[in-house]
């Protein structure tokens, strides 16, 4: 297995691409701490990763979330192999209409909630440790609506080379993952009625290159590859994952 006797930290863990990465984690021999919110999705989570799993309640956009959730990690491993900062959300708003709280919201999680929670990891990652960032397809296409969301993936894919060049020295290496249009409940917190997610969802696919929306646990293995030894001489790049629609 390729995670064997490795401790492994994931942000927004309780659904998703998060979940899918920390299942697939455990079977390959990880002990897993998920992140989230939400105390249902938590409990539903740690159930479904059994004894390997672990879950902590915390909101990275608080003040002192990041250090609650390190010493959680610390208090029951004492150390940590890789970090999956993977917890984001997204509002769909037109320029003039994006209010201060909904650019707040989405800097708060996507960027400082990020940020904050490697800087504290950090201490706690062995040497050959690995970190995973998680940004979007966003990062490099331009959509309208989306300003904020996609600016805080641009700022998540610099990180992924900016603290790939600091942390280097110490062993650790920090990558991204880039998920496209991928089939999990992310686009419906976006804000949008039924008939928008829909139309939305409909135009995006016809722009896909392999004409169909990704699987969580397609982005899982990718994750699984930057995190593992597999991925031992690679750092500061990003793994696209989004059926080639950014790419070709």
């Amino acid at each position: 297995m390729k995670l064997e006797g490795k401790i492994a930290l994931v942000t927004g863990g309780t659904s998703g691409i998060g979940l899918a990465t920390a299942e697939l984690f455990v079977r390959e021999g990880a002990q897993v701490v998920v992140v989230g919110t939400d105390r249902a999705r938590l409990d539903a989570a740690a159930a479904r990763l059994g004894d390997h799993g672990f879950a902590v309640q915390a909101d990275l956009r608080a003040p002192g979330a990041a250090d609650r959730v390190a010493e959680a990690v610390r208090e029951r491993h004492g150390r940590l192999n890789i970090l999956f900062a993977n917890a984001g959300l997204g509002r769909a708003a037109p320029l003039e209409a994006v209010t201060e709280a909904q650019f707040d919201e989405q800097v708060g999680i996507n960027f400082r909630g990020l940020f904050f929670t490697v800087q504290k990891s950090v201490p706690l990652l062995d040497r050959g440790g690995s970190i995973v960032l998680t940004t979007s397809f966003l990062n490099a296409v331009g959509t309208p609506g989306l300003s904020v969301l996609s600016a805080t993936k641009a700022a998540v894919r610099s990180l992924a080379r900016t603290l790939g060049a600091e942390l280097a020295p110490r062993g650790i290496r920090v990558n991204a993952v880039s998920p496209g249009p991928i089939s999990t409940p992310f686009a419906a917190k976006m804000g949008l009625g039924e008939q928008e997610l829909r139309a939305m969802a409909e135009g995006v696919e016809a722009q896909v290159p392999l004409g169909r929306f990704g699987e969580a646990v397609e982005v899982a293995r990718a994750a699984l590859f930057l995190a593992s030894d597999d991925s031992a001489f690679v750092t500061g790049m990003e793994l696209i994952v989004d059926g080639g629609l950014s790419q070709v």
